[in-house]
């Protein structure tokens, strides 16, 4: 049976870039026509990203990568998530006045950790210049990109908070017409500086040099200054003491492939554990009814395993991965949407009553943004950048840029693996994905969205190797959700919502994407609806609903072919 598609699933042996902005899979697919792999052109699509889509991430964010080298023969994670300051305690945050962490200003900054990350992964495993990988978003910023429709939206949304902040209100108001040329001279001031101060020597040296101005030199100086000045906690220090990482992955096993993620530090292992649940079931013999009830089911487990045990601390993995702990856990999915929200062990926090703030939630339906690149020499990267959003914090004017705040996914409840503690990393809902067959990289993938991250894309592999889509027909099946869980920006517990056309269950337990999946305000973990939109219903999602994913295979001996959304 033909199956509907909104556009062909396409084919390649050269190299192939999947993102989230045209612009920024130009700029890539542009490294790679001129010989560069693909860590030249993750980076030069990353930071690209980071200028026409500063309503989803910025160079004040983060940005988690699962790769395989070819030369290294084996997967990695870099991890490019900054920390919290120093001087962020629980004890600080409520001598404040605050119960949870502020979702906007200077009070919510970690240590920016998307430029560091991309230094680290084109020094090590790079072959272009700074400057050369830079140009494409130096050049966006100064001669000015085309306003998307997602981008002005997002600025009219947040006008009247970005009209609190000078810079940014400068910068961004009024609101661009789609359409219209934007520019960020200052940003593209910041980078250039950077570039020619760094020039010089061995592409190594000039790389570790624009480190050290970033990290040690005038940006941290004029960052210190402006939190400084904005009774914020971030400083020089923080920032000197700071260094992106690379790490092995956690993986699991499943159906022939190897699934590679972010440690839990961020929300992969959710993935690994749904896999490690879903191992003992028929899914290809499933009807789509059952198939959805079953996923939902056993997300709603490995999401409470993540809220109640993830986080910068030592996490019992093995254990979580085990067969002996999964066969407890899958014995209870039942026929019925369950109601229980249980972690297997640990305790979840202690969901909070206070009032909604400005920048507690998600900033838009898309939140951040994706990038994958395959090339010809076997390499394949899947990074995940967000943070850094245009009105989650004051543009600083010297910059042309804002932090970020991710500080927001801490707990001030002591005691539970993602507390908020100096020196540590949030625990994210960014993941990332990257398969291998037989040890070669296979497949890459990734979206937006949240805590519907280890959803939307998740259901997109298991379609895809289970079921028997090709990788547009899986992108575009109907898609679906539960927030059956405590989200990780209001720290909210679902509690209901509106029934679409074809109810999988009896119970309440998930909403589709495509009716927006609008988050609760309620302060309580609850119910959901478990939906199954139509497929043209599905098929009209915004680009931001979307999952940029690419394939790489080796058919026949052939070099890497990559297949993109």
């Amino acid at each position: 049976m033909e199956r509907f598609t909104t556009r062909p699933e396409l084919q390649g042996t050269f190299g192939m870039v999947a993102s989230t902005h045209w612009l920024a899979s130009a700029a890539g697919m542009a490294v790679l026509e001129r010989g560069g792999n693909a860590f030249d052109a993750a980076v030069a699509a990353g930071l690209t990203l980071q200028v026409v889509e500063p309503h989803l991430n910025g160079p004040g964010g983060e940005v988690p990568a699962v790769f395989y080298s070819a030369d290294r023969g084996e997967p990695l994670v870099l991890c490019g998530q900054g920390v919290a300051p120093a001087a962020a305690t629980s004890g600080r945050f409520r001598e404040l006045g605050h119960d949870l962490i502020p979702g906007t200003g200077v009070l919510a900054a970690c240590v920016p950790g998307a430029f560091g990350g991309w230094l680290l992964l084109l020094q090590e495993f790079g072959t272009w210049r700074l400057g050369d990988v830079l140009a494409f978003a130096i050049g966006y910023a100064e001669n000015g990109f085309p306003v998307a429709g997602g981008l002005r939206s997002a600025i009219q949304r947040q006008s009247d908070l970005i009209a609190t902040w000078p810079a940014s209100r400068a910068l961004y108001l009024p609101p661009p017409e789609a359409g219209s040329q934007l520019r960020n001279p200052v940003l593209a001031g910041t980078y250039r500086r950077i570039v020619e101060a760094a020039r010089g020597g061995s592409r190594t040296e000039e790389i570790e040099r624009a480190r050290e101005l970033f990290y040690e030199g005038f940006v941290a100086e004029e960052i210190h200054r402006f939190c400084e000045a904005e009774d914020g906690l971030l400083t020089r220090g923080d920032l000197a003491r700071w260094r992106a990482t690379l790490e092995p992955p956690a993986s699991f096993d499943y159906r022939g492939v190897t699934v590679c993620k972010t440690g839990p530090w961020g929300a992969g292992p959710v993935a690994l554990q749904q896999l490690a649940l879903l191992e003992g079931f028929d899914l290809p013999g499933l009807s789509e009814e059952e198939f959805v009830h079953i996923v939902i089911e056993c997300a709603k487990l490995a999401f409470a395993d993540r809220d109640a045990l993830y986080g910068d601390v030592d996490v019992p993995l093995e254990t979580l991965l085990s067969p002996e702990y999964n066969e407890q856990r899958r014995a209870l999915v039942g026929d019925e949407a369950s109601v229980d929200y249980e972690p297997g062990s640990g305790r979840l926090p202690t969901v909070v009553e206070a009032r909604p703030m400005a920048g507690a939630g998600e900033p838009t339906r898309g939140d951040t943004v994706h990038v994958d690149v395959a090339d010809r020499f076997g390499n394949m990267i899947s990074a995940t950048p967000s943070g850094g959003w245009l009105y989650g914090s004051p543009v600083i004017p010297a910059l042309g840029w804002p932090l970020g705040t991710r500080a927001q996914m801490f707990w001030l409840e002591d005691g539970l693996p993602s507390s908020l503690r100096p020196g540590a990393r949030p625990r994210t809902t960014l993941s990332p994905g990257l398969a291998l067959r037989e040890g070669e990289p296979w497949l890459a993938w990734g979206t937006p969205g949240g805590d519907q991250q280890e959803q939307w894309g998740f259901h997109v592999f298991l379609r895809h190797l289970e079921r028997g889509l090709n990788l547009q027909e899986a992108i575009d099946a109907p898609e679906f959700h539960t927030d059956h869980l405590i989200s990780s920006f209001t720290r909210a517990g679902s509690s209901g919502g509106r029934w679409m056309s074809k109810a999988v269950s009896n119970r309440r337990s998930s909403r589709a994407c495509a009716a927006g999946g609008t988050r609760s305000p309620s302060r309580r973990t609850g119910r959901s609806v478990v939906s199954l939109p139509s497929r043209r219903r599905t098929a009209n999602c915004g680009p931001q609903r979307i999952p940029a994913g690419c394939r790489a295979t080796r058919p026949g001996g052939k070099l890497p072919s990559i297949v993109a959304a």
